[in-house]
């Protein structure tokens, strides 16, 4: 028993008795741990699932309960990597739920399967976070939402840099510190693209499928600036995309591109999205110009700054407390109750991510400025 719980349980019982009378010298109570939250995997071909893995079984508050990967190749090569002992592993999703009955699910599939995965634990009514983005299409971020509403589950989307310090430090400069008005946003997205920089195979196989990824680098790092946009908007929707893809290596990547910009306009900001499978070195830079200031991210932990004439200054972001600091301990915080998702990770700014991702490929496809909202009529299913 833990010595907290132990100690208290004994005071409660203590009391001092004189001439018939007692006095209690401790009220009743009893010190609760919480259970480490029950979390079940869903896919593993999705190469951050290595990262998981090695943050989450160091971890006390977290217990892996069971994993679904139908490739036992793929299965088999985490078992022996990562010594699974007490994890069991299933082929089938289905399977895993109705045995583990996990709180919640992480989930590391190809992006086209997202959408199967929220309708089964939303059956199930288990919690949900995937890898970024939401869907492969606005019509599967739509069926998404209409699961998670109906089985009463949150879904949340992880991206990296939701967790970087100098992101909420630029949120905090638009919104409070004096930078103005937004008038330009521009992200700079990517690296020298997966195969370049020696991805797994199993994810390498579906990355770069039309169809299970929804696209190519518009679709994988498109959705970082606009996961970003619409944070610092305050999930404002653009009212047009206007989006150019290209293939610049048709013999490395022949069915997705891999060269991409997005340009989203507001009533009164322009948004410059720039994803890449072509930089000659990785990225995740965001720059945003106010009335009156700028603050440029660099890195992870640091921002530039600069106001009306003055020198450019670079100073570091300030520590993001828990649960705000890493993917497992917010995951937590929802499933417990603690925290109402809001920012990057929520539904709500996601879909807005979908609709100029899917705005972005209609524009590039036909050469037109796209105009939002995206009515349903447009949407194409499966």
């Amino acid at each position: 028993m833990h010595l907290t719980t132990s100690v208290n349980m004994f005071l409660s019982a203590v009391a001092w008795c004189i001439g018939g009378y007692c006095l209690v010298l401790a009220h009743p109570y009893v010190v609760a741990e919480t259970p480490p939250l029950r979390v079940g995997v869903a896919g593993l071909v999705h190469g951050h699932a290595a990262g998981f893995l090695d943050a989450a079984l160091r971890r006390k508050d977290i217990t892996i309960v069971g994993v679904a990967e139908a490739d036992t190749a793929v299965s088999g090569e985490y078992a022996r990597r990562y010594h699974f002992k007490e994890i069991e592993i299933y082929r089938s999703l289905e399977t895993m739920l109705q045995e583990q009955r996990p709180e919640a699910v992480v989930v590391f599939s190809n992006t086209f399967d997202h959408r199967s995965v929220v309708e089964l634990c939303s059956r199930h009514g288990v919690h949900v976070m995937m890898e970024k983005p939401l869907a492969a299409s606005l019509a599967d971020a739509r069926a998404i939402a209409k699961s998670a509403r109906k089985g009463g589950i949150t879904v949340l989307v992880n991206y990296e840099t939701t967790w970087y310090r100098n992101t909420r430090d630029v949120y905090r400069r638009v919104h409070r510190n004096g930078l103005g008005e937004i008038r330009k946003m521009v992200a700079h997205d990517g690296h020298r693209g997966p195969k370049e920089i020696g991805v797994g195979a199993e994810f390498l196989s579906w990355l770069t499928d039309p169809v299970l990824d929804g696209g190519g680098a518009l679709m994988d790092f498109g959705c970082y600036g606009a996961n970003l946009f619409t944070y610092l908007m305050d999930n404002e929707r653009p009212t047009t995309v206007t989006a150019i893809t290209q293939h610049l290596k048709p013999d490395v990547y022949p069915r997705v591109d891999d060269e991409a910009t997005i340009i989203l306009t507001y009533p009164r900001a322009q948004g410059i999205i720039q994803a890449s499978w072509n930089w000659p070195a990785g990225r995740k830079d965001l720059e945003v110009y106010g009335a009156t200031a700028s603050v440029c991210t660099v890195g992870k932990d640091l921002v530039r700054l600069r106001s009306g004439d003055e020198p450019e200054q670079e100073m570091a972001s300030a520590s993001l407390d828990s649960p705000d600091d890493d993917p497992l301990s917010y995951l937590d915080a929802v499933v417990r109750g603690r925290l109402r998702p809001s920012g990057p990770s929520s539904l709500e700014n996601n879909l807005i991510v979908n609709e100029i991702l899917e705005a972005a490929s209609r524009s590039a496809a036909t050469g037109r400025t796209i105009k939002l909202p995206l009515g349903p009529e447009g949407d194409v299913g499966r």
